[in-house]
């Protein structure tokens, strides 16, 4: 019964919020104007609709067609604008398409469930449309209330509620989703859960936080609803879940406010950095860990940190029956194999810490229990690499120096920055000169231009002359980005309340995610794949991100971003090629955010000057102002706002 899932309090504190949430609905307030400007959608070929214009009673004609176009190249927008996907393709995720991905399964690894992983159509084969939203999608509820409460219109999906609805993942409720915070293992609720995980992890004697978690991977994560509990804990948390039979688990957490993205545990490295997360959680996430001699937990082992946990709560820890003994047997030997040490198990729940034992580990190499990987494995970003059954062994990485808790971790400059890069102070490395120049355009105050001789006599004057990033760069990293959100946040004009899911597109040392953490948001921060590993220093100040190239789409759901920025981005991929043209990355731009949501871009005025050419055709409305940068030069900064539309 769903009145078992609270007691009366509760039950009358949830009542009286569905009162409100109800007459703030129809008053159009609290959760904002949740009324889309209807385009009407015709059956001729040059079907045109249109919108209501903020300054007018009537509607302002748009001349975008509904039609469903594919990528051609060369690249031409039509003078129309950007077409429309038709409506059935309001969900579309080009990397996750299970139609494209049905043509490739015979040259997949079905046992190893490569299906699940990301498999980007070639380019003539994705869609080059807008992604409309569903019938009936309103504006997201703000956050807190989020963390319970969806709109049932913009994820209108019902298996979850049908087969997880007696473990209290989510539940119907008229208009609304609602989420008790339940989960496969903690159908009671994730507080408990979290509580209990404590008590395992420090011998009763206190909370995760204590035991010394601050950055969570949950493997499978369902809704998300862990995720949400740790927050209380000041507890980040990447959430990530494959598109599979449990329909849509990654839209619920993400419309909820809930970091998360789409991702499956198979073949390839996921995209996250080495020695990134103080624990990894499992319940009931549909990994067969012991199989393939347990390559799998191998690349649990590359993400933890020393003295981490791998928390595991299935079947095979507490049941006696069937196969489980069996598969229990097999994970305490490979776990063994790696050094890991079995510290608590209780109700339903194991958990392995991550030994600091670099003897075991050389004595269990020396026996063969398992090979050890090259250098060059760990090296790089984390990004489409294929898996190898290996074990790094690297004494470097040791956590010997122990990173500060947090809030401290976000504001402290930590050895990671002072080991970015390879190349001595001459700076005569291409690698690291092409990714930071990249990161900035390769802009030259002197001359105003792009130079790549100019930048590097530029940044050998501005503390940058190491491949590593010295704390008086780290120190005004710092200070500016503060600086830009306060200018931000006033050229928007919005309040703290209106933005949650934040994404930095091309995030360097996370200065602006860090410049956000007394704001109620959460940032993805993404370093793209070509440039230099930033991200494991951004794991390392307590925040979270992945790895991505820019060329292909990114593995989330239509509509789950408020604020996109960019910082530099279309330049770093200037003359790329086709599929990371900059009308490419504003097309995954547009798919990606949410209806009424920001998008800001700073970049040259070559390209700034383009992309106000050809906002308006994406449904874009934008303005231009100008910003001081770090180097006290005026930056361009173009502030876009998608607009609320809808095919009726």
């Amino acid at each position: 019964m769903l009145s078992a899932a609270f007691d009366l309090k509760s039950g009358q504190f949830i009542l009286l919020a569905l009162l409100l949430m109800t007459g703030a609905f129809y008053s159009g307030t609290f959760f904002g104007n949740n009324s889309p400007v209807y385009v009407p959608q015709f059956t001729s070929n040059s079907s045109f609709y249109s919108f209501p214009s903020a300054s007018s009673s009537g509607p302002s004609r748009f001349t975008n067609r509904v039609a469903l176009t594919y990528r051609k190249t060369p690249l031409l927008i039509s003078e129309f604008g950007v077409d429309v996907c038709p409506l059935e393709f309001n969900e579309y995720i080009p990397c996750h398409n299970v139609s494209y991905i049905n043509t490739l399964r015979s040259s997949l690894d079905l046992s190893r469930r490569e299906e699940l992983e990301r498999h980007c159509p070639p380019l003539e084969k994705r869609l080059f449309c807008l992604v409309p939203p569903p019938k009936d999608y309103k504006l997201p509820i703000r956050w807190p209330t989020s963390r319970d409460y969806v709109w049932r219109s913009n994820v209108n999906h019902t298996h979850l509620a049908e087969v997880k609805g007696g473990q209290n993942w989510v539940h119907e409720m008229n208009q609304l989703w609602w989420f008790p915070g339940g989960g496969t293992h903690f159908k009671h609720g994730a507080s408990e859960y979290i509580q209990r995980l404590g008590n395992m992890t420090t011998n009763e004697t206190g909370d995760l936080r204590s035991a010394g978690v601050v950055q969570v991977l949950d493997v499978g994560c369902g809704v998300a609803s862990l995720s949400a509990y740790l927050l209380p804990l000041d507890i980040q948390t990447m959430s990530f879940a494959p598109k599979d039979g449990h329909e849509n688990q990654i839209q619920f957490a993400l419309e909820r406010g809930i970091a998360a993205m789409i991702s499956a545990i198979s073949t390839k490295q996921l995209p996250y950095p080495s020695n990134s997360f103080e624990m990894v959680h499992c319940s009931r996430c549909r990994v067969d860990w012991h199989e393939h001699d347990g390559i799998l937990l191998k690349e649990l082992n590359r993400l933890l940190r020393y003295n981490g946990y791998f928390v595991y709560s299935g079947p095979p820890a507490y049941r006696k029956d069937k196969d489980f003994p069996m598969i229990w047997d097999k994970l305490v030997y490979l776990t063994s194999a790696m050094c890991w040490k079995l510290i608590a198990q209780k109700v339903q729940t194991a958990i392995w810490i991550k030994q600091e034992n670099q003897s075991c580990l050389l004595q269990n190499a020396e026996q063969n229990l398992f090979d050890v990987c090259d250098p060059e494995y760990d090296s790089g970003t984390s990004w489409n690499k294929p898996l190898r059954n290996c074990m790094i062994l690297d004494t470097s990485k040791s956590d010997s120096q122990k990173l500060p808790p947090k809030p401290q971790r976000l504001s402290a400059y930590s050895v990671g920055f002072d080991a970015l890069g390879s190349c001595d102070s001459t700076g005569t490395d291409s690698e690291f000169w092409d990714g930071l120049g990249l990161n900035y355009g390769w802009f030259c105050p002197a001359t105003g231009i792009s130079s790549l001789s100019c930048w590097k006599e530029f940044v050998k004057s501005q503390f940058l002359v190491y491949p590593s990033i010295k704390q008086e760069r780290f120190i005004s990293d710092m200070i500016f980005w503060q600086e830009q959100v306060s200018h931000y946040y006033r050229l928007m004009n919005v309040n703290k309340t209106d933005i949650r899911n934040v994404m930095d597109m091309n995030a360097f040392i996370g200065g602006f995610a860090v410049a956000l953490n007394t704001f109620p948001v959460w940032v993805m921060n993404v370093v793209p794949a070509s440039m230099n590993n930033t991200l494991s220093a951004i794991y390392d100040r307590g925040l979270i991100g992945a790895f991505h190239d820019w060329c292909e789409p990114f593995s989330t759901y239509p509509r789950t971003y408020d604020l996109l920025h960019a910082n530099h981005l279309f330049s770093h991929y200037q003359n790329r090629g086709e599929g990371c043209l900059l009308e490419d990355i504003m097309l995954e731009m547009d798919r990606i955010l949410r209806p009424q949501g920001f998008i800001i871009i700073r970049e040259n005025e070559q390209i700034t000057s383009r992309i106000r050419d050809i906002a308006p055709k994406f449904l874009w409305e934008f303005e231009s102002h100008s910003l001081e940068n770090e180097q006290k030069m005026m930056d361009t900064v173009l502030i876009a706002r998608k607009k609320f539309w809808a095919i009726v």
